[in-house]
């Protein structure tokens, strides 16, 4: 089984396509979504988990997708990585009620 041990966030836009942007972004929701790898859309990005490769080429296709009529494209990403371990996209929220004990709003 491949170890899916990273963890990356990372929120992509058009600075070139005016105020509204979602048609643009949603196309590289289904790039993700279409890859196979466990994911979480949040309001200002995704956060995607698998192998290090895994997760830099989807955010790769996302940029070569956007980029082939985008002049000008913002990304902001953060990387987890930690050796070993899988399933942390949701294991990170479990870990925290646990110790709040009580379920959060996700």
């Amino acid at each position: 089984m491949k170890k899916r041990d990273t963890l990356l966030e990372f929120s992509m836009t058009p600075l070139d396509k005016g105020e509204s942007v979602s048609a643009y972004v949603s196309r590289s929701i289904d790039i993700i979504d279409k890859s196979g790898l466990e994911y979480k859309l949040n309001p200002m990005g995704t956060v995607v988990e698998g192998t290090w490769e895994e997760v830099l080429q989807v955010m790769t296709d996302c940029y070569k997708k956007m980029s082939s009529d985008c002049e000008r494209i913002s990304v902001h990403v953060k990387i987890d990585y930690r050796k070993g371990k899988t399933g942390r996209l949701g294991d990170k929220i479990k870990s925290i009620e646990n110790k709040l004990g009580r379920e959060i709003k996700k």
